[in-house]
């Protein structure tokens, strides 16, 4: 008996040192190098080395970085109209991968619904875009779900993806976030005559203002409507206009008191900073501005607790 014991704690001891030293063995790899251990990560290797990026996921700055699978990629390049990753031009290779990185080594356990800043800039300006993270249901991120989460770099932490996340437009910020749901559902209405999301998706640069799911709810019986497809499609046309400023990227910093703010409908309304930053529209309606500078390939989201109206 004591003999048997004896061997199962030699065994025990033999396993932890194997699985020790084989944990060592990853996180004294960077990145790159655990990327092109992983054969299902062979696409992205090649992508990181196509764009350039090889030596900054390689050197010693912390890093997170969400990767797509092999299968990831090559939905993607169907999805693009591409045969091979080689025909993607290496500047939008570029955008697309920075869009997975995130400064900082960020694990599971400390990510949080809401959004996360990527390496990606908008255009040559200083602000970077922003992934929406959603934890309801497991760790989704832009639209990907993470099949393998923690993956231990020598330079951060690698989580693994099943779905390559484009550069988010302001229509995608919308999309992503369960909160805005009825703003989604408003723009998509099909009597409308206007396609939003064809026009959103453009090059803008668009600036929204965002109400929230309790925006409208709240709209709804301010103005006596049972659901939003009550509303006559004039009014609403009117109302999403509204929220909508076109040919500017307008971040929270370059809000000033009493600016004036000219809508894409046409209509103006009012900033005040006093007491934090609110809305007061054309009907001297007051909405705080709750969330802000949630940055799009195309523009800017704030999100706003009251539906604005012209």
């Amino acid at each position: 008996m004591k003999k048997l014991l004896f061997s199962l704690i030699l065994a025990l001891g033999a396993t932890l040192v194997f699985t020790s030293c084989k944990d060592d063995e990853e996180d004294t790899k960077n990145i790159v190098e655990l990327a092109q251990g992983t054969a299902d990560l062979s696409t992205l290797v090649a992508a990181v080395q196509r764009a350039g990026l090889a030596d900054e996921l390689s050197g010693t700055d912390k890093l997170t970085v969400f990767a797509p699978t092999n299968a990831a990629f090559a939905s993607l390049l169907s999805s693009l109209g591409f045969s091979k990753l080689e025909d993607v031009p290496t500047d939008i290779l570029e955008d697309i991968l920075l869009n997975h990185v995130v400064s900082g080594e960020v694990r599971s356990t400390a990510l949080t619904t809401g959004y996360v800043q990527t390496l990606l800039p908008f255009g040559t300006s200083s602000s970077y875009l922003n992934n929406y993270v959603d934890l309801t249901s497991g760790v989704k991120i832009g639209g990907s779900t993470v099949t393998t989460a923690d993956v231990s770099a020598s330079n951060g932490v690698v989580h693994i993806i099943d779905k390559v996340i484009l550069p988010p437009t302001v229509v995608n910020q919308a999309l992503n976030n369960p909160n805005f749901s009825t703003l989604v559902a408003a723009l998509t209405r099909s009597d409308l005559g206007v396609d939003y999301v064809t026009l959103l998706s453009g090059t803008g640069p668009f600036t929204v203002f965002a109400p929230t799911n309790a925006a409208f709810t709240a709209l709804l019986a301010e103005l006596g409507f049972a659901n939003l497809n009550a509303i006559p499609a004039a009014t609403l046309n009117a109302v999403l206009q509204y929220h909508v400023v076109n040919g500017a990227n307008v971040r929270s910093t370059q809000l000033t008191n009493q600016q004036v703010v000219t809508t894409f409908g046409g209509g103006t309304f009012k900033i005040d900073l006093t007491g934090g930053a609110k809305i007061v529209d054309a009907q001297n309606r007051t909405s705080n501005i709750i969330a802000t500078d949630v940055q799009g390939a195309n523009g800017v989201v704030h999100a706003i607790d009251k539906v604005i109206l012209p």
